[in-house]
């Protein structure tokens, strides 16, 4: 796999790579650290977060994040997302792809020889839903390539597409949670949900009609813990919500999505270029605490565990934050350096 583009950003890099098909992109990046910008109770961090500024990052010997994409471009149209705009057909990456991106990430660091995480999210360019069967393969692949040395821990985002039946998204879901988050990784793998709105309405507009409803969703998670035997090791399944001016109703959450098995996630809505143009955004300061509070005090008194994770405008404006894509034409609009 050949790079084709590296972008230095404060945090990391943004590479774009030549695929099987096209062009792929991918982030290897850094971490501030859990206490520096995040909150939740339930995980001993109960700090409030004042702001957050960019600072030093940690070692990449205690976090590495590498962000790969799992289709060449997305068609699915999100009102906030930049990635439909690049000009490919979006075809699922093969499993030769995810797993050298990966690598390649990797190989910008060659001196470091382990890490105790190493967060994979499979969360840069497209939906993994349609790519479930290479997403599963090519984790188990990575599992034994990288070895001890590195522990992986890999995260799929979704926002359950309604192209895909309920029945076959069951299919997909319990590969994930069974094979690889409770037996392969005994734990050490995450499953998020793109909520953003517990209204009907706001969830078909910002998704163009392409995300499955709260009830189908709910219904599907049922059915993979039915087949499961309700068993959830490590952290529960998370449920996103970008805050933006769409409601977050717990009563509505309860109705679908019980507190034992779902986190609720709070984060900014990201400067998009889409966002942007179409008016969604964090309301107030969205790199300090205070966009935040209300939703996160409403929701734990319905008894939801809240993490709330909020980003420093370096992390934002750098464009390694969900929704971005420089292939999409887009840059990086604080201090940056183009290598390649």
């Amino acid at each position: 796999m050949k790079v084709l583009r590296q972008v230095k950003v404060p945090t990391g890099d943004i590479l774009v790579v030549q695929g099987q098909y096209g062009k792929l992109e991918l982030l290897s990046i850094g971490d501030y650290g859990k206490e520096v910008n995040l909150k939740c109770d339930a995980l001993g961090l109960m700090d409030n977060i004042e702001k957050v500024e960019h600072q030093t990052l940690l070692p990449l010997t205690e976090k590495w994040v590498i962000t790969v994409s799992t289709q060449y471009s997305c068609f699915i149209n999100c009102s906030f997302c930049d990635v439909p705009s690049v000009n490919q057909m979006p075809l699922n990456a093969s499993i030769k792809d995810l797993v050298d991106q990966v690598i390649i990430g990797m190989q910008l660091h060659p001196e470091i020889e382990q890490t105790d995480r190493l967060n994979l999210h499979y969360a840069r360019m497209g939906e993994p839903m349609f790519n479930m069967d290479n997403v599963v393969y090519a984790t188990k692949l990575l599992t034994t390539y990288l070895g001890n040395k590195y522990k992986l821990h890999p995260v799929v985002s979704t926002m359950m597409p309604r192209a895909i039946s309920t029945f076959k998204l069951k299919e997909y879901v319990f590969d994930w949670i069974h094979d690889i988050k409770n037996t392969r990784m005994k734990g050490e793998a995450g499953f998020q949900i793109s909520i953003n709105s517990t209204d009907e309405k706001e969830r078909r507009e910002m998704f163009s009609g392409n995300a499955h409803s709260l009830s189908e969703i709910s219904r599907v998670m049922r059915m993979v813990f039915h087949l499961n035997g309700g068993y959830l090791s490590g952290r529960k399944i998370t449920l996103n919500f970008a805050v933006a001016d769409w409601e977050i109703n717990p009563d509505v959450l309860l109705r679908h999505f019980s507190p034992d098995k779902y986190i609720i996630k709070l984060t900014p809505m990201h400067k998009t270029v889409k966002a942007i143009e179409n008016g969604v955004e964090t309301q107030g300061e969205y790199d300090t605490i205070y966009p935040y509070e209300t939703h996160e005090e409403e929701l734990k008194k319905a008894g939801y565990d809240v993490l709330v994770f909020v980003a420093s405008k370096e992390e934002d404006l750098g464009r390694i934050t969900c929704g971005n894509a420089i292939l999409s034409g887009t840059m990086p609009t604080v201090k940056h350096e183009e290598i390649l």
